[in-house]
């Protein structure tokens, strides 16, 4: 899962030690969210940013459920063709891991070839929530 860390930074995670991750608005990444199950692991990605890359890990503490932001009329997330009967938008609930004492940059990530085949590395992929196969979070895992 990656977010701005101006927005919401793996230390607010720390900080607020779980929160729902809302505001997804993509059908792909809300899917993902959809697999998501109680338990898993996440590397929290800082993007856009002098220095993108993973920051740190959390884990996922919810199946996913309405995000309740698309019914909210004053919310940015709002959305319109959303109903209580009928919600188009999920999300998860994670919860803080740990902060890793220094980040595995994107180059660090780019540079390793058993990670050549991550989603985030292909072209066009600017999702904020990407599968990952436990293969490519061992690898990533051995770095922390």
């Amino acid at each position: 899962m990656k977010s701005e860390p101006e927005s919401y930074g793996i230390d607010h995670l720390k900080n607020d030690k779980e929160t729902s991750w809302n505001g997804v608005r993509n059908f792909q990444a809300r899917n993902y969210m959809r697999e998501m199950e109680i338990g898993d692991q996440i590397l929290f990605y800082h993007s856009s940013c002098k220095v993108p890359g993973v920051y740190g890990i959390a884990k996922v503490i919810t199946k996913a459920y309405p995000d309740p932001t698309q019914f909210d009329h004053k919310s940015n997330y709002y959305d319109a063709r959303a109903t209580k009967e009928k919600p188009i938008w999920d999300l998860v609930d994670v919860a803080f891991v740990k902060k890793l004492k220094k980040p595995i940059t994107l180059t660090d990530i780019r540079n390793d070839s058993s990670l050549a085949k991550m989603m985030i590395l292909q072209p066009g992929s600017r999702l904020s929530v990407t599968p990952m196969s436990p293969e490519h979070f061992y690898t990533i895992s051995i770095y922390t």
